[in-house]
């Protein structure tokens, strides 16, 4: 049996034939991150919160558009209820943070001999703020929450996810556009990845290839992420220290994704390079079967967790597991995604969170066959008014897995 769509061409070949499509969609606009910080001050007045700590990273890019990374030097922002802004950075750095800076807010600096922690409660002072709750990024860095607490002891530092997550769980139009133009163009690196595999050929090439596809595409920072994983190896799910070569009949696992105007792709296709195994077959269409049940209990009001639950209920019924015992699935059934590759919500056993329309996150309920193979298609959901939709067609068949069509 020739699996289809698998082998016969070769590297130079497929990058020739790509075109740039990156171009097709636009990137997030000022009016969009005006309104975010709106819905986060209707939240936080709800909820009778008064200040709220961005830490540099993806939270105070997605409220402010301000992109900066996170160091060992302060960088962040205060969002008080009202919506003003207050920026804190080094002294030094300020001309740069104004250049980034997209929702314009007063920018507070410090001098290197300086503590930006009194500078943070110095802020708060301004406003009356002498003690009480302040609701931090989750992602703040211990040695910032330490520093300000040695500041001022008085203040009580309370996880900031109900209004982080609250905003980002649920992504607009905007968003879902360009995460499905990314997700589009990481499927098409799939294809023509699949298309160049030949025997002998190495974890590395492929990797190479698949990162100078994207940047083809017009992604300029080329793969985001990339595991690729020949035979044996592909029962790890993220992968070994040293991956091994593709040999004749093994089974071929590679998740990789692209990061497009800050929001992230993230697609694993698993399929066999030569002739399939009837353990393979059965492992591949179990796999199939169990990422729909996954889909079909991606209903608006049910909770996340009960999309992981319909997922072992089909595995458990093929024998596997139970719970995350091998062979089965040793991990949650997915992730949410965003401008993190792992953010939510989480669709995992002990998250209860209700689906609402908005919400976008993966369905790889991988199956591992210990010393023998893994199996992981992965795919995205995003919710709509009406329910679940993919952004990209689940795999076809293992005999053709991505459905090509056969005239």
């Amino acid at each position: 049996m020739k699996i289809l769509g698998i082998g016969g061409s070769d590297i130079d070949k497929e990058l020739a034939a790509i075109k740039p499509k990156a171009h097709l969609v636009k990137p997030i606009e000022k009016e969009e991150f005006q309104l975010r910080i709106k819905k986060a001050c209707h939240l936080m007045q709800a909820k009778n919160i008064s200040v709220m700590y961005l830490h540099a990273g993806t939270n105070l890019f997605y409220f402010t558009g301000t992109q900066w990374s996170s160091s060992e030097r302060m960088v962040g922002a205060l969002l008080f209820q009202d919506g003003t802004l207050e920026y804190i950075a080094p002294e030094f750095e300020i001309g740069t943070v104004l250049d980034f800076m997209l929702v314009e807010g007063k920018v507070n600096g410090w001098k290197e001999h300086e503590s930006p922690y009194v500078l943070f409660s110095n802020i708060l002072l301004n406003y009356g703020f002498t003690h009480g709750d302040v609701f931090m990024d989750e992602v703040t860095p211990f040695f910032v929450t330490n520093g300000i607490l040695k500041a001022n002891p008085k203040l009580n530092l309370i996880n900031a996810k109900p209004i982080t997550a609250g905003c980002r769980m649920i992504k607009s139009e905007a968003e879902i556009a360009i995460m499905q133009l990314a997700m589009d163009i990481t499927l098409e690196v799939q294809k023509a990845t699949a298309r160049i595999l030949r025997t002998g050929i190495s974890t590395k090439e492929v990797t190479h290839f698949i990162n100078e596809a994207h940047k083809r595409y017009g992604v300029p920072s080329g793969s985001y992420f990339c595991i690729v994983l020949f035979g044996v190896d592909s029962s790890f799910p993220h992968g070994v220290k040293t991956p091994k070569d593709l040999e004749e009949n093994e089974v071929v696992l590679i998740d990789t994704g692209c990061k497009l105007h800050n929001y992230i792709s993230d697609i694993t296709r698993t399929y066999v390079f030569g002739q399939a195994t009837e353990l393979q077959k059965n492992i591949w269409n179990i796999e199939k079967e169990t990422q729909q049940a996954a889909f079909n209990a991606a209903q608006l009001g049910n909770t996340c967790a009960s999309i992981d639950h319909a997922s072992r209920v089909v595995l458990e019924s093929h024998g596997l597991g139970p719970e995350y015992k091998l062979p089965g699935l040793p991990h949650r059934t997915g992730h949410g995604i965003g401008l993190d590759i792992h953010e939510w919500p989480y669709i995992v056993k002990n998250d209860n969170t209700i689906l609402e329309p908005g919400m976008c996150f993966s369905n790889e309920p991988m199956i591992c066959v210990p010393n023998k193979f893994g199996i992981r298609h992965e795919d995205h959901i995003y919710l709509t008014e009406t329910g679940p939709k993919w952004f990209t067609q689940p795999m076809h068949s293992i005999e053709n897995p991505f459905g090509i069509n056969i005239k």
